[in-house]
């Protein structure tokens, strides 16, 4: 498969919320970079962490609007989506869309890094008038 494809691969077992897709795409020493620069390290580690972040956002969402490709590094602009949802509760108050972007690096048909790029501050507001 070509980096873009492994790319897009991601980016639908993200939009099914398939965390063990996820974990089968990915490097053992996958590395994860957070919208803050935060760094998570190793596929088990994002196993915990995407289904913690799915628990959290259960109809979490990305929506590629265009894609930049420099060898292995593939690079997308779009939309990210999701409900706050921690009780279960889909309360549309709750819910959010912002830009965003993300850069991944393929290595050897998996995902080696994946960053994303995105201002949080309106994902931050709702977290914390919901938890009051």
């Amino acid at each position: 498969m070509e980096p873009l494809d492994i790319f897009c691969s991601f980016v639908t077992q993200i939009n099914n919320r398939n965390v063990d897709g996820l974990c089968e795409l990915m490097t053992e020493n996958h590395t994860f970079v957070d919208s803050l620069g935060n760094v998570f390290t190793g596929r088990e580690t994002m196993r915990n962490g995407w289904a913690q972040y799915f628990a959290l956002f259960p109809d979490y969402r990305i929506a590629c609007e265009e894609f930049f490709k420099n060898g292995s590094v593939i690079a997308a602009v779009g939309i990210a989506s999701a409900t706050y949802a921690p009780n279960g509760e889909m309360l549309e108050k709750n819910r959010w869309v912002i830009p965003a972007a993300w850069k991944a690096i393929i290595e050897n048909g998996q995902v080696k890094e994946w960053q994303v790029y995105a201002d949080n501050e309106p994902v931050r507001q709702i977290m914390a008038e919901v938890r009051g």
